[in-house]
């Protein structure tokens, strides 16, 4: 702990404590960057700075648990490096982010880490921990994940079925990859949509001329993203690994999750923030900026109930967790793909507005109430990576990352007035009810009525454990019930019959071995109406020899009499 964080005394005086299943009044002492005492009446020393909380919610920070900073992809550089990306996190009522680190294939994983490390440690303004992304399969980064959870504090893999020719693993390689997981006790962050049949929807829509950002809907439709969620909960359930849904954006993904999780597999879902408000009639505006500032992957999709449906899945708990998601870039940067929508670069920005937003049309809209609020931008995503309760709930104890909300405070979003980076804000206009007034990061007040007291570089990297308990504990015991045991009998002790010309083929050989025969309408059997005559000339009996003639002495019916 930093000295000028060792000296700082708060006490919140006079608020609502919101936690994940409760709220009370009460007061919140903090000393030495952690929660010292929460209730009425503290005894506490001297000296310490107040901050008045009535009719105010106190809340514990947010937890965004997908950014991308200072990255590089699809050519592009995001507009916001880890200073000014966790500034404007902090502004926002966050106090810790999980970054991503991407690496190129055939690049080590721990080389990428290092790299991203090296950029985020200096700049950083609150705590953040990474994501690692398996972009490639081999031996090589089998042991490479191995050593960042072992010695870098790495506790979570993100795998791509989608991204063909760049992060795509094949459904055996992802199978490897989420067996490996379970073994050292990470958790599996997956993007599921269909790549193959991604890359085709693509040609096909470029081929009919669609170059505008419409084709990234187009060539990307839900069904894409249920096949591919289905599927990645299938080779999941088959490798006895734990499975995180990422960037769930459509109902049918939504309803296969929910069907997954009523069959208790161990599946947790997120969803982004865009997803959850906005729909794909975006795409079809008339200013191609403003379409192209929408692009991201999966697509914001084209039902209008969409988002409220979303916003329901985060409130009865089959999504567990809202990220931004943030990977904010400019209109120039978009503008790389203005004659093929292949290449704008996916992303949106929204590390700043989540919980306000989310806030506005969740809570205010009657979706979720102000405990489930907690959960979904704090205390679940704490539980999941291992975090809780020392984030993600204010007791005594906990990190002093608190935020104090103004439920009946209001603010207009703009790009003029935000402080993520870009030139483009996706909920331009939308006025918020409920903002954040005083953002306290490891015990030091750092935002406040608009004001930053933080200092670049002053967060600190979060490492973080392995076998979460909310993830593994059903897992364990779901394999232990289920583990699968030979049949006990007395060995077979009769005739065995000899196999004939051993030196073929075994006949019990794979299906991959089997030949191949005709395939009928009837079952296997000839069917009599298919007729084998050929107006080519040609005739499938060609190849059998021909007898030159052939006498009939008694044809059916009798010898002729001559009469014909």
């Amino acid at each position: 702990m930093s000295s000028s964080s060792a000296m700082v005394r708060i006490l919140i005086k006079g608020g609502k404590v919101v936690n994940d299943d409760c709220t009370q009044e009460a007061d919140v002492y903090i000393e030495n960057g952690i929660i010292q005492q929460v209730g009425r009446e503290l005894m506490i020393p001297g000296g310490a700075k107040v901050i008045d909380a009535s009719g105010k919610l106190v809340l514990p920070g947010g937890i965004d648990t997908s950014v991308h900073l200072e990255e590089t992809f699809m050519n592009a550089v995001t507009a916001d490096d880890y200073y000014s990306g966790t500034k404007a996190a902090l502004a926002g009522g966050t106090t810790m982010v999980i970054g991503h680190v991407l690496p190129e294939k055939n690049e080590s994983l721990v080389e990428a880490y290092e790299k991203c490390r090296s950029l985020a440690d200096p700049k950083s303004c609150c705590d953040y921990s990474l994501h690692v992304g398996v972009t490639w399969w081999g031996p090589k980064v089998r042991d490479d994940m191995e050593k960042l959870v072992r010695e870098k504090g790495v506790n979570s893999f993100q795998m791509f079925m989608a991204y063909k020719e760049t992060f795509m693993l094949r459904d055996s390689e992802l199978f490897q990859a989420l067996q490996h997981c379970k073994d050292i006790g990470a958790i599996a962050r997956v993007h599921a949509e269909n790549g193959e049949l991604v890359a085709e929807g693509a040609r096909e829509a470029l081929d009919l001329g669609i170059s505008g950002p419409e084709g990234i809907e187009i060539s990307r439709p839900e069904e894409l993203e249920a096949e591919a969620t289905h599927r990645a909960i299938t080779i999941a359930n088959r490798a006895h690994c734990p499975i995180y849904l990422v960037n769930v954006s459509s109902m049918s993904a939504g309803d296969v999750v929910a069907t997954a999780k009523m069959q208790g597999k161990v599946v947790h879902g997120e969803t982004t923030t865009a997803h959850a408000v906005l729909n794909g009639m975006q795409y079809y505006h008339q200013d191609w900026a403003h379409a192209a500032a929408h692009v991201t992957v999966p697509p914001l999709r084209l039902d209008p109930t969409t988002p409220n449906f979303l916003m329901s899945l985060l409130g009865n708990d089959t999504l567990n967790v809202l990220a931004s998601d943030h990977r904010p870039f400019t209109v120039k940067q978009k503008a790389m793909g203005k004659d093929d929508f292949t290449k704008i670069p996916h992303g949106l920005p929204g590390i700043q507005d989540r919980m306000s937003v989310i806030w506005e049309r969740g809570v205010v809209g009657g979706k979720i109430d102000e405990n489930r609020f907690v959960a979904v931008t704090s205390s679940n995503a704490a539980k999941i990576y291992n975090l809780y309760p020392r984030k993600g709930r204010i007791i005594p104890g906990a990190d002093a990352d608190v935020v104090v909300w103004d439920p009946e405070g209001s603010k207009t979003i703009s790009v003029d007035n935000q402080f993520q980076g870009g030139d483009i804000n996706l909920y331009e206009g939308l006025r918020c009810h409920g903002v954040p007034l005083v953002t306290i990061s490891r015990g030091r007040l750092v935002y406040e009525n608009g004001m930053f007291t933080c200092a670049e570089g002053s967060g600190k990297f979060c490492p973080l454990r392995t076998f979460p308990d909310c993830l593994y504990k059903k897992m364990v015991q779901r394999e232990k019930s289920q583990a699968v045991k030979a049949v006990e009998r007395e060995p077979y002790k009769g005739d065995v019959v000899a196999v004939a010309n051993s030196g073929k083929r075994d006949m019990g050989a794979s299906d991959l071995d089997t030949p191949t025969r005709p395939c009928t309408r009837h079952g296997g059997v000839r069917d009599l109406h298919e007729s084998s005559f050929s107006l080519s000339g040609a005739q499938i009996d060609d190849n059998i020899p021909k007898r030159s003639s052939a006498r009939i002495l008694a044809p059916p019916g009798g010898r002729s009499s001559g009469i014909w």
